[in-house]
């Protein structure tokens, strides 16, 4: 089991591609938005969400994000529908924010979610991380592998992958 993490707000990317996964893990996947490989998501630490990471623990990683690094995920890597950057001005006007810092501070509180940014896609496409793996992706982060929770580890990952 994964231990409690502090923060209200989890980084999870896939790692696995489609082959060879079972069909109650390619369900889970698909209800976290992480269609394909590469993809990640942000998803609130709730028990609901707890039981399908442990579900699909074996396809991607897992951790609490940090801010400096969701700053950098939402700028470099947050497209509208039609796969155009964000016009981070307007979004912040409508969410009566004055910067991308305080917009992050509220999505790791908890105080809004990703659903009230308006035109946000739900995943960010990513790049296989610079410099590779450096485990084996079919052993658990624990075992020295890339799979499973890896708690404030994930913004190393993250940062490679943007």
């Amino acid at each position: 089991m994964t231990p409690e993490p502090d923060g209200r707000l989890m980084a999870v990317i896939r790692i696995k591609g489609r082959i060879g996964l079972k069909p109650k893990v390619k369900k889970t996947l698909e209800l976290l938005m992480l269609k394909r490989k590469f993809h990640a998501t942000l998803v609130p630490y709730k028990p609901e969400i707890k039981g399908m990471l442990q579900v699909a623990k074996d396809a991607v990683t897992f951790g609490e994000i940090d801010e400096e690094t969701l700053k950098l995920l939402l700028e470099k890597r947050g497209k509208t529908y039609g796969d155009r950057r964000i016009n981070w001005e307007e979004t912040l006007k409508k969410l009566n924010m004055k910067s991308i810092d305080e917009l992050c501070k509220a999505l790791l509180t908890g105080k809004i979610t990703m659903k009230d940014i308006p035109g946000l896609k739900p995943y960010f496409r990513l790049t296989p991380p610079s410099g590779g793996f450096k485990g084996s992706t079919k052993k658990s982060f624990k075992e020295g592998g890339e799979t499973g929770y890896r708690g404030r580890e994930i913004g190393k990952l993250l940062r490679r992958m943007v």
